[in-house]
């Protein structure tokens, strides 16, 4: 395990930008024709060419604290309204992609809004990703949640070794 990181004062935006590319990179490099999109409520557009469907995906995107990997991520309620306007506009069907960089793991989930909400439904304010090994299992063993793994470590770096 790597010892605690020190971020950087931009880090949340530079994991948010990490976010997006590296799923865009997954998809890509999976026959996904894809584009990164500014727009209010979605980040990525792809097409699958499994299925044909269009779709718009917000990425929400994490990096965590050393040994605090199962904190949750929390997702504001109007997320979800503004991914649905943004996929009416464009014509897509909305889905969320939730990267969490913790320890020596880069898990990247993608699912439908709609698998989302029935997942974790959202309180008052927000819907939370919960990252416990519980709920880890529980993404493994549902076919509807795509993911993938990056297993990460540091070899030499200034300051010494991890």
């Amino acid at each position: 395990m790597n010892p605690e990181i020190s971020k950087s004062t931009r880090h949340a935006k530079i994991t948010g930008d990490f976010g997006e590319t590296i799923v865009l990179y997954w998809l890509s490099r999976h026959g996904f024709e894809c584009a990164s999109v500014d727009h209010t409520g979605i980040d990525l557009i792809a097409r699958n060419p499994h299925t044909a469907e269009v779709m718009g995906i917000s990425v929400k995107a994490r990096s965590r604290s050393t040994g605090k990997g199962d904190t949750a991520l929390s997702i504001p309620v109007d997320n979800f309204e503004k991914a649905q306007a943004a996929c009416d506009a464009f014509g897509c069907n909305p889905y969320f992609a939730i990267v969490i960089d913790a320890d020596d793991l880069v898990r990247v989930y993608l699912l439908t809004q709609d698998k989302l909400l029935q997942v974790h439904p959202p309180g008052k304010t927000a819907s939370s990703w919960a990252m416990t090994p519980a709920w880890l299992a529980q993404y493994d063993a549902d076919p509807e949640i795509r993911q993938f793994t990056f297993e990460c470590s540091t070899g030499r770096w200034w300051g010494g070794a991890g």
